[in-house]
């Protein structure tokens, strides 16, 4: 099964055999003799290319969670014997704040080497996603007040406003504090709709009234910054995460909308690197059992 994840993946007998460990005429026999076994072939040959046939893509995923079985059950030993290891996976949106994540990860690889850490960053709807189907066992979301990711287990971290974001050369650089109705006067930068961020400040602004216009949509914070440094729009981002972005100037907004950060983990039950890192971030204490 092993043999089989690493082919779908690479869609390579070669570069599997290599991600295996063993050479291709093994790897090739041991996936030949499965297929004799299942009654069913589960990939395609050609000099070209390798893919999975319907059969293969029926298996893959069987397959995967056997595998992820397998391991889970000698993390599982392992943790008995008090040593944590296995794979843990974290993802968080860009503009995390409350927790010093950097921090935490560096702390938790310090105490427990032995864990393969992976992160990815992205939206909040695609992470919660991720923690629903098993791809990740925690994730850290900006949601806006109120709301609640579904399907998951989680908790609360910090509420905070935003502030808006502009060109120190933009007429705004000049004062301390702005309200919605002259922020919907500029072009704005802001994130894709329908995601968690671009929310915030679309309900903040249908509350207030004003109607603004949204020329950039983007998906990251490093090119929303660069856009608004060439005075090409204003932003609204995070107040404890916009002091980050060198070159800008921050404004207070007098009815600024708010978010509120949560972490979030599977409703199963965690592995032991999960249950180690909720450990961490929650300073040694077990996380709160809250279902969403």
């Amino acid at each position: 099964m092993r043999y089989v994840v690493a082919v779908a993946e690479t869609s390579n007998f070669t570069r599997a055999a290599e991600r295996c460990l063993v050479v291709q005429s093994a790897l090739s026999h041991q996936i030949a003799r499965l297929e004799r076994e299942l009654g069913a072939r589960l990939f395609d040959r050609t000099s070209r290319r390798v893919r999975l046939t319907p059969a293969g893509e029926a298996f893959l995923p069987a397959a995967r969670q056997a595998l992820d079985a397998a391991e889970r059950a000698r993390d599982e030993v392992a943790a008995a014997a008090g040593e944590i290891r296995g794979r843990l996976a974290i993802g968080a949106i860009p503009t995390v704040v409350a927790v010093d994540l950097p921090a935490a990860l560096k702390e938790f690889h310090l105490r427990h080497p032995r864990v393969r850490i992976t992160l990815r960053s992205g939206a909040s709807e695609w992470l919660a996603e991720q923690v629903r189907q098993g791809a990740l066992d925690v994730a850290f979301l900006g949601l806006p007040v109120g709301a609640r990711p579904k399907g998951v287990r989680g908790r609360e971290l910090a509420r905070g406003e935003l502030v808006a974001v502009v060109a120190p050369a933009h007429p705004l650089a000049t004062g301390r504090d702005v309200d919605l109705h002259r922020l919907a006067d500029e072009p704005f930068v802001d994130f894709p709709p329908g995601t968690a961020a671009r929310a915030q400040t679309d309900e903040a602004f249908a509350a207030a009234g004003a109607r603004r216009e949204v020329a950039f949509e983007i998906t990251t914070v490093d090119f929303m910054a660069g856009l608004i440094r060439q005075g090409l729009g204003v932003g609204m981002l995070p107040a404890a995460f916009a002091p980050e972005l060198p070159g800008l100037s921050v404004l207070r907004v007098r009815d600024a909308p708010a978010r509120m950060e949560h972490l979030i983990w599977s409703g199963f039950p965690s592995s032991p690197a999960a249950a180690a890192f909720l450990s961490t971030v929650n300073g040694g204490a077990e996380a709160a059992p809250a279902d969403y």
